[in-house]
């Protein structure tokens, strides 16, 4: 008798983009893919800190690349395709948050938020996709928002329900091109982004009574589900989102 072999989970001789790569959830992200193999290509909009990241990986002993950019910008966003790419995954972690009651959202910040968090992604999706000629993975960091809402997150939460609802048609559409398309949905993480929430007793308190874990999250708790969804153990997998958010969802 022959055992079925597990597919394997590394990234080796891939080449992996991710936006927002440059701390927080997107560095986890990238060391994450580095980690397992891959080539890390970082994006974001300073130079400083993406510097200060493809620093770090290559430190570490893997392999990395990285540039300034803002994924809203859709013609400089061709342009760093063009000179960086192709790429065989796509991890994107660039996003904003302005939170404040659905009563008080400015035109200003909807626009701000919706620009990159729907219509960047949507466009960087699209592009990347576009040069993907044997196939690929597009991840989308999208959030726990995108299936429930939250007290003050009206327009955050707009955005991911969006994503998820984008990243189920692409996968459709480009599954008969072998590029499969997930989300992965965090809960809150404690990063500098999320330093106030967290500093906020009747927010800090919100968050504990949702998460059913005894803890809150880090940022080490997405690296595997990024690995993970990147990887051929996931080679049957699209067109669904990955909920790592310690059980808020579950009621």
């Amino acid at each position: 008798m022959t055992l079925p072999r597990t597919p394997s989970f590394r990234l080796d001789g891939r080449r992996a983009l991710v936006p927002g790569g440059s701390r927080g959830i997107g560095l986890a992200c990238a060391a994450a893919l580095a980690e397992a193999g891959a080539h890390v290509v970082l994006c974001a909009r300073t130079e400083s800190e993406v510097e200060a990241a493809v620093a770090a990986l290559r430190n570490a002993g893997h392999g990395a690349d990285g540039g300034t950019l803002d994924v809203s910008d859709l013609d400089a966003l061709d342009a760093f395709l063009d000179a960086h790419g192709p790429f065989d995954i796509l991890c994107n972690s660039a996003g904003l948050a302005r939170h404040a009651p659905a009563l008080d959202t400015t035109p200003e910040d909807f626009d701000a938020v919706v620009g990159l968090n729907l219509r960047a992604a949507y466009f960087l999706a699209q592009r990347v996709a576009r040069r993907m000629e044997a196939g690929g993975v597009i991840l989308q960091i999208s959030s726990q928002m995108g299936h429930v809402g939250g007290i003050d997150r009206a327009v955050y939460a707009a955005t991911k329900h969006g994503v998820e609802g984008m990243t189920k048609s692409m996968a459709i559409e480009w599954g008969p091109r072998n590029i499969r398309v997930n989300t992965i949905c965090p809960t809150f993480i404690r990063t500098p982004l999320t330093a106030a929430t967290f500093a906020d007793p009747e927010r800090r308190a919100w968050i504990d009574r949702m998460i059913k874990l005894p803890r809150v999250a880090e940022v080490e708790d997405l690296m595997g589900a990024v690995a993970f969804l990147a990887s051929d153990a996931a080679a049957m997998i699209t067109g669904t989102a990955l909920l790592v958010d310690g059980g808020w969802t579950a009621d």
